[in-house]
């Protein structure tokens, strides 16, 4: 088992948790309603915004020119081909860009937006890749899983399950498993261990994304 292989391994819970979740069943099935997934839509196309300066700076910290350019290239993919998709099915639901770009973030998206863009302040490259991967690798195998189940006749939720299982998504999250198990081999086990402990942050709030998505909730209700 790879590195990459046993940290999916070991937050097994999370993962299952994601797969299993009403908002993901709800895609696969067609069965999602629109309000949830405008809520979702919104805010993931706030949360693309700082995942692209995630790869602005993953790039100006790799020392290989081949690892800057696929860094480049993953930061022209979420913005001019993820956050089109995005774009897309929003203006088919009567949602301008104009109005995404003044989405407020939730504050799941705030939260993980921050410890994304403060890991890449704070890591050298392998931290980086470590909080990268349950995003990439993640989307790729709930797509993954959705299509093997047969997909829905709802247009966007057939569009969003084809995106992320197409060739393209699935081997960004196949070169970033490779980076990951390339620093982890001969690594101490002190960094496997930090290393993991980024990367279950990230699958949590995964989950707690989905979950944002599904409650449709900005800040608790606490909050005025």
């Amino acid at each position: 088992m790879s590195f990459s292989e046993s940290m999916k391994s070991k937050s097994q819970q999370e993962w299952q948790a994601i797969l299993r979740h009403p908002f993901v069943q709800g895609i696969g099935e067609g069965t999602l309603t629109r309000d949830r997934f405008e809520f979702y839509l919104k805010q993931d196309y706030v949360y693309l915004i700082d995942f692209s300066r995630v790869f602005a700076l993953a790039s100006a910290k790799a020392s290989q020119l081949e690892d800057m350019g696929y860094f480049a290239r993953l930061l022209d993919l979420t913005l001019n081909t993820e956050m089109d998709l995005h774009r897309r099915t929003c203006a088919g639901f009567g949602i301008t860009a104009e109005q995404l770009q003044k989405t407020e973030p939730a504050l799941v998206t705030l939260a993980y937006t921050s410890f994304l863009v403060r890991t890449c302040y704070e890591e050298p490259l392998p931290g980086i890749v470590a909080v990268l991967l349950p995003c990439a690798w993640g989307y790729a195998d709930v797509a993954l899983h959705l299509k093997s189940k047969g997909l829905p006749k709802t247009p966007h939720y057939r569009d969003w399950i084809e995106t992320y299982a197409s060739a393209e998504f699935v081997g960004w999250a196949n070169w970033l498993q490779q980076k990951m198990d390339g620093f982890a081999d001969g690594a101490q086990s002190s960094l496997r261990e930090h290393w993991f402990n980024l990367y279950l942050h990230s699958t949590r709030f995964e989950l707690l994304f989905f979950e944002m998505g599904w409650q449709k909730e900005l800040w608790p209700t606490i909050v005025p």
